[in-house]
């Protein structure tokens, strides 16, 4: 059987098509999503033109694929590769990131979603590193939630549609100014997600002092196929401005968030944070939350 892998920019709807299923299959086989949102929104809505995909073909079936992201341009790029649970053990994993190495001058970092033995082998068979770990945490929201009271001079509602993206935009890059992932989100990028299913702006709290937004907590509800259970609440994102630092603003709106996903009837909430963060652990631990699984990064030694 001839295996041959094709490097493109856009993908067609047909190609779209076929890496949504592969997706899914891999998703079925495995209990986590191999693909994280951003490349996800971008096989469906487009992004960065930087940004490479590359699909792998064991005869005419669509055996395996990679996502090429240009974000971060000093570390590397980041990639994400997934194999059909059909077409694995067959070495085609290897095919795919010797193309990846070759797109990529030999320096590409590794997503692998949930620490799979077999993502490991296969980066060590490369001479990968781990180099950064990435803590799923949940906590029950059957269990009490401690009572909280917003700073002096800082009032709290929710997101707006077509009128807080611009202040909401400012405020996450300046909470997030090391953080290329998040902190270099752009106005499109704010509105494919308005655009989701998910999207839910009475979930999306803004905190403000002196009619100036200073902090915001944006929750989600994923569905049951998102993660293979029931609905699921999630801490999408929190950020404080740095100016407000140190007040308790970011405990008090992650508090107000998981209130929100308790009162729709949610049986758990859950969040992502980067284990080295012990800050923010710390708080989430505070507040209930214990680490539940870990996502990995692999990059070449050195």
């Amino acid at each position: 059987m001839s295996v041959r892998v094709e490097a493109g920019e856009r993908l067609d709807d047909r190609q779209v098509d076929g890496v949504l299923a592969l997706v899914e299959a891999a998703t079925e086989a495995d209990g986590v999503r191999p693909l994280n949102e951003h490349v996800m929104l971008h096989l469906r809505y487009g992004g960065d033109p930087r940004a490479r995909s590359l699909l792998l073909y064991a005869g005419d079936a669509l055996a395996g694929y990679a996502h090429v992201d240009p974000t971060d341009e000093v570390e590397g790029p980041s990639v994400e590769l997934v194999i059909h649970p059909a077409h694995r053990r067959q070495g085609h994993g290897a095919r795919l990131l010797s193309a990846v190495m070759e797109l990529t001058n030999g320096r590409p970092r590794l997503w692998a979603h949930g620490d799979h033995t077999g993502a490991g082998a296969l980066a060590a068979s490369f001479g990968f590193e781990r180099v950064r770990s990435l803590w799923q945490m949940r906590r029950s929201l059957f269990a009490p939630l401690t009572a909280y009271t917003l700073p002096d001079g800082v009032d709290l509602r929710t997101f707006v549609p077509g009128r807080d993206e611009e202040a909401w935009l400012k405020v996450n890059a300046a909470a997030f100014a090391h953080h290329p992932e998040q902190g270099d989100w752009t106005v499109d990028d704010l509105l494919r997600r308005e655009q989701e299913p998910w999207f839910d702006p009475e979930g999306f709290f803004l905190a403000f002092r002196d009619e100036r937004l200073v902090g915001f907590h944006w929750t989600k509800i994923h569905g049951s196929s998102d993660h293979g259970h029931e609905p699921l609440g999630e801490v999408y994102v929190v950020g404080v401005d740095p100016s407000q630092q140190g007040t308790g603003l970011g405990k008090v709106l992650t508090l107000a968030g998981l209130s929100h996903l308790r009162s729709r009837g949610l049986a758990q909430a859950m969040l992502y944070v980067d284990e080295t963060n012990t800050a923010a652990i710390r708080l989430y631990e505070s507040l209930g939350f214990n680490r539940w699984d870990v996502d990995v990064m692999y990059a070449p030694e050195g």
